[in-house]
């Protein structure tokens, strides 16, 4: 865990210092966010364009320090604590990687927002599907739905055809780059399909259990 704290503190101090540096450079407002066509469609305020982001990455590292020490059932994250500490990495260059975009797109080097963003999303979700194979049963980190917390066989068994269909979903994430005019749908509909369906799959196993008990 201490590589991964000085990794991830090098990563929030190292933007913070491209903020500084660059402060001067940048427009009184900045492009901010992009619609599905990757064209720009906000703007927010020089000084969040360059510091928002190390300030979201700052705080969502302490959340996910603090995560496994409150937790009622951190015993059960002591187990697969190497592929969380994985998961907060990846999390943190993910929005270091959209802040780099974001400060070249605002130096005025155009490019195609959603197709620089499909590969992090793809590996994001392709990632999160070894962390939910991985995980034991808890109060943050998961599928966390009534049943797979009200019993370890079905939140293995959720965790189990919800860990293959997030990693499905970030394969079918990279089709997007084939299909740039509907990247946002190759992106988002396997993910929604995939909580749809471990939220229903568990209810479905969690009774089936009970009605095993009977």
């Amino acid at each position: 865990m201490k590589k991964v704290i000085i990794i991830i503190l090098g990563v929030i101090i190292t933007s913070i210092i491209i903020g500084i540096f660059l402060y001067l450079k940048m427009p009184e407002r900045m492009a901010g966010h992009w619609n599905e066509r990757g064209q720009v469609d906000g703007y927010i305020p020089k000084f969040w364009g360059l510091f928002l982001m190390p300030i979201i990455s700052l705080a969502l590292f302490l959340l996910f320090l603090l995560i496994p020490k409150i937790d009622p059932l951190k015993e059960n994250i002591a187990k697969f604590r190497k592929y969380f500490d994985l998961f907060v990495l990846l999390i943190i260059i993910f929005l270091f990687y959209l802040y780099l975009l974001t400060i070249i797109w605002n130096l005025g080097i155009g490019f195609n927002m959603i197709q620089a963003l499909i590969p992090a999303f793809g590996i994001l979700f392709y990632y999160c599907g070894v962390l939910v194979e991985n995980a034991k049963r808890n109060w943050f980190i998961g599928i966390r739905t009534p049943w797979t917390l009200s019993s370890d066989l079905v939140w293995e068994k959720t965790h189990r055809i919800g860990g293959k269909l997030f990693k499905l979903s970030g394969i079918i994430s990279f089709l997007g780059l084939f299909f740039l005019n509907y990247a946002l749908f190759f992106v988002l509909i396997p993910t929604i399909f995939t909580a749809i369906y471990t939220v229903v799959y568990s209810y479905f196993l969690y009774q089936k259990e009970k009605a095993s008990q009977f």
